[in-house]
């Protein structure tokens, strides 16, 4: 049987070799970052814009933890503080999860066996390079900012007979205390950052020294990520962004902030792997693999929207007070602030991916993938940003310092990324599959 006989030369020598004007690029979002957060800053300081329009909102909400959640929050910090603060916490969870979602995208193509994605396989293995740094950063947020994110931080609120006393707050204390809380999130960013470390060290042994014994033992290696990812994602779900709203919850808050995470980081690689291409890398690419990633964002984009109608639909058809309260600060509380983000939310997330994706041509033009990819990342961004706003900041949220960090927190991840795709050849080029993915076909 002679199904591979044709001449086929790896791609050895493909090493990425970053221009001066990338480096400039990344520089340049930093300090655009930087200067949108200082104008924040000063519009907050002197009311610029009349952000304090509603200021008293929560007294209108209707709603008992929205009225009690802002008036807890008001005597610890500042608004601007608190909006620092937050925004922090919000970007930094978006690309902690866009940065695991490439190591967890590149163990399902192990243990499935799959061939064609071997080409980005190293920019899933980049992306992983935020876990570690935004986890460090992650803690340090918590140390210094947990009050003013979370509101069953608040001192004695889960005392019987203190003036801060919940009871609802109070009937989750076995799982909602620091020290387990702090525990619990590290054990997360261990466990991925580890696995991370470990299946990019056995790409780069394969790499060396070639065989498929570095193969196999990356199968058994994703195997485990992924009973271990599939249990601590959906805890950190819980932790990280559900437990600010502390007296709601959902059952499917895990799923929904993993579909979210998920398509962000497929987006994610396949506008890296559009900016390699146009910049004369990856030159075994072709419009298969890009068709392939194409069918990946339309269907989780569905997949993402199934799981908000089903979690939206079964809380409005229940009407029950304390599941309700989430989506009323969002459609209407707060005077409206975020109705208008919560339509565009699903437009952005669903509506746009779901017409542009729709044909097999668009999914092969790389202009077409490109505005998708962008506008899923920056669609999702703001899905987080909805999960964490009307829960903290209430009716005090803005826009310019958030999208300052946003964007600082941009450069800063695409720095590190470049740095690891520099550090080995683009392509793997002992990997078993190699060859299937270079001429992959649909």
């Amino acid at each position: 049987m002679s199904t591979l006989t044709h001449s086929y030369e790896p791609p050895v020598q493909e090493q990425l070799e970053p221009s001066p004007q990338l480096q400039r690029t990344f520089l340049t979002i930093i300090g655009m970052g930087v200067l949108i957060l200082i104008l924040g800053i000063l519009a907050e300081a002197f009311h610029w814009g009349g952000s304090h329009e509603a200021a008293g909102a929560a007294a209108h909400l209707g709603a008992g933890e929205g009225a009690t959640h802002g008036a807890a929050h008001a005597g610890e910090h500042s608004v601007l503080w608190r909006r620092i603060i937050v925004s922090l916490w919000h970007s930094n969870v978006f690309f902690i999860g866009v940065s695991v979602v490439g190591t967890v995208f590149m163990a399902i193509q192990y243990v499935a066996y799959a061939g064609w994605s071997v080409i980005v396989k190293r920019i899933n293995e980049a992306l992983s390079a935020w876990v570690i740094p935004g986890g460090v950063l992650l803690v340090v947020l918590f140390f210094i900012g947990r009050h003013d994110i979370f509101h069953w931080t608040t001192e004695g609120i889960m005392t019987k007979g203190s003036a801060t006393y919940d009871k609802i707050v109070a009937g989750k204390a076995g799982f909602l205390t620091t020290p387990f809380y702090l525990i619990r999130m590290v054990s997360y960013l261990t466990i991925w950052g580890v696995f991370s470390w470990r299946l990019r060290q056995l790409s780069l042994q394969e790499d060396l020294n070639g065989g498929t014994r570095y193969f196999h033992k990356s199968i058994t290696t994703a195997a485990l990520f992924l009973v271990l990812f599939a249990v601590t994602s959906s805890m950190s779900a819980w932790d990280w962004v559900m437990s600010v709203d502390v007296h709601w919850f959902s059952t499917m808050f895990g799923w929904y902030t993993f579909a979210s995470w998920w398509v962000s980081g497929i987006a994610a690689t396949t506008l890296i792997a559009i900016y390699l291409k146009q910049a004369g890398y990856l030159k075994f690419m072709n419009a298969n693999h890009f068709h392939d990633l194409g069918k990946l964002m339309f269907g989780f984009s569905i997949f993402w929207t199934y799981l908000w109608f089903s979690q939206f639909m079964l809380i409005w058809y229940a009407n029950i007070p304390e599941e309700a309260v989430y989506y009323n600060q969002r459609l209407g509380g707060f005077g409206g602030r975020y109705t208008w983000m919560f339509y565009f939310n699903l437009v952005i997330n669903f509506g746009f991916p779901l017409l542009a994706l729709m044909t097999r041509d668009a999914k092969r033009q790389l202009i077409i993938m490109k505005i998708v990819c962008i506008a899923i990342l920056v669609g999702h961004w703001t899905d987080f940003y909805l999960m964490f706003m009307p829960g903290t900041m209430k009716g005090d949220n803005g826009f310019l310092i958030e999208i300052g960090i946003a964007l600082i927190f941009l450069g800063a991840f695409l720095i590190l990324v470049t740095r690891r795709l520099m550090q080995a050849p683009l392509v793997p080029v002992n990997h078993p599959f190699v060859e299937e993915s270079v001429h992959h076909a649909t």
